[in-house]
Formats: structure tokens, C-alpha cells, sequence
């Protein structure tokens, strides 16, 4: 066997593992009723900016927290804790994407039990996991969440999901972020243009069951709608038997 073909054995036996994991870490969350919300996307889509606007929204009855991945710092952490939730920061320092081992680790730290499966009334009802900027590592890797949740923000452009397929086909909602961007001034003139329908069109051919939501934090359109769908996902879950 030559060396490429070892290094591909350690990979896929890398990925198996992970994947085993992650359906152990759901099914334990779902057998305690706690949604767990993977947020992914580039660096600056504004996850962490719609991440707080939805806090915000939540119910008080509704029991939150957050896991937040970065290759380095505590910035978005931070942020989530000064603004009253709990959040535990995970660095990877220099792994691209969360997996299953460092979220339940993350959900140990947050009283879920070892390796985030333990037993019993659970500390939160939803857990957000804000997952490191990256559209192509991120959709390969499986954290054990029950939702998953692609950005994309208007500057990206719309061709996206043309060039990164895996991360739309995989999701189960796409929040496209920034709607007001088109109304922003650059210092060469207009934003560029950005095609929603288009986006919506391809999506849509990737993922036919993909829903989609359109947001600015900076004016408000479409965040309660955001919010009352993940306060719905998660009263479900609280409902389930």
C-alpha cells in the first residue's frame, strides 16, 4: 500500500468517526428534547450579529446557550455573554471546523454531561453552535446538530451557492443576511448587485426542501420571522415524545 493510500485510510477512518459521534451526540439531544442549531457560513456573513438579534428575541421561558468556534481569541463569546447568555468559546487554534468531540466537550463544560451525552433534565433547551467562517469544511463536518443553518450576506455575491454546493445541499435553512446592502454606499459607488432570486433559484435546484430567509440586523426585516421559526423548531422539540 503506498503512503497516499494510508493517508486516505486515516482520513476516511477520521471522518467515520466523527460521523459515528455526531449521530450518538443527536440522538442523545433528541432523547433529552434539546435542539441544537449548527450556524454556518463565511467569516463576516454575520452570524454573530444575527446570532444576538435572535437571543434578543427569545422567550424568557426558552433556555439558551452558545457554543462559539474560532481558530483563536474570544471575541464572540465575549459578546454573547455581555449581552446576558452563556457561551462557551472553543479555539481550535488553526483546525478549520468544529466537530462532534469538541461541540460535546463544549456541551460538557455547559452541564450536558460527558461528552455532552449524559442523562437526565437538561440544562438548556437550545444550543447554538456559531461554527468557524468557512463554507467548504464546515458542511463536510458533523457536529451533531438537528438543524443546520448556511449565511450567506449579500457582498458574498450570488453566485455561491454555484461554487460551494455542499454547504446549501446540506442544510436545512439558509438565512440570507445583510438584505439592506444594496442600499449601502461604497467608496466606488452603488453596491454591487445581488441577484436573491437567483440564489433562491439555485438553491432550490441543490435543495428543494431548503428553507430560506432574508435579514438585517440593521433594519429589522425578516429577524422576528427568523426568531419564531427557531422558537417554533425548538418548542417542537420540548413537545416531542
Amino acid at each position: 500500500m503506498s503512503c497516499v493510500s494510508r493517508i486516505i485510510d486515516v482520513k476516511e477512518s477520521l471522518w467515520k468517526d466523527n460521523e459515528e459521534r455526531a449521530a450518538r451526540l443527536r440522538n442523545s439531544l433528541r432523547s433529552r428534547r434539546v435542539l441544537m442549531v449548527d450556524l454556518m457560513g463565511s467569516p463576516g456573513s454575520g452570524k454573530t450579529s444575527l446570532l444576538l438579534e435572535t437571543l434578543r428575541r427569545l422567550p424568557a421561558s426558552l433556555r439558551a446557550a452558545v457554543v462559539e468556534g474560532d481558530l483563536d481569541s474570544t471575541v464572540d463569546a465575549e459578546a454573547v455573554e455581555k449581552a446576558g447568555w452563556t457561551a462557551v468559546q472553543v479555539r481550535t487554534g488553526g483546525f478549520c471546523h468544529l466537530d462532534a468531540a469538541m461541540v460535546g466537550s463544549a456541551l460538557e463544560t455547559l452541564g450536558f454531561g460527558s461528552g455532552g451525552m449524559g442523562t437526565g433534565e437538561p440544562p438548556f433547551d437550545l444550543v447554538f453552535v456559531e461554527n468557524i467562517g468557512n463554507l467548504v469544511c464546515t458542511a463536510q463536518s458533523d457536529v451533531g446538530a438537528s438543524l443546520r443553518v448556511a449565511h450567506l450576506s449579500r457582498p458574498e455575491g450570488d453566485d455561491k451557492p454555484l461554487k460551494y454546493p455542499v454547504m446549501f445541499r446540506t442544510s436545512d435553512i439558509l438565512v440570507l443576511t445583510k438584505a439592506d446592502y444594496d442600499e449601502v454606499l461604497t467608496a466606488g459607488g452603488p453596491a454591487a448587485p445581488f441577484d436573491a432570486g437567483a440564489v433562491r433559484e439555485r438553491c432550490r435546484f441543490l435543495n428543494p426542501a431548503l428553507r430560506i430567509f432574508e435579514t438585517s440586523c440593521r433594519t429589522g426585516t425578516g429577524l422576528d420571522e427568523w426568531a419564531a421559526c427557531l422558537i417554533d423548531e425548538t418548542r417542537g422539540y420540548r413537545r416531542s415524545p
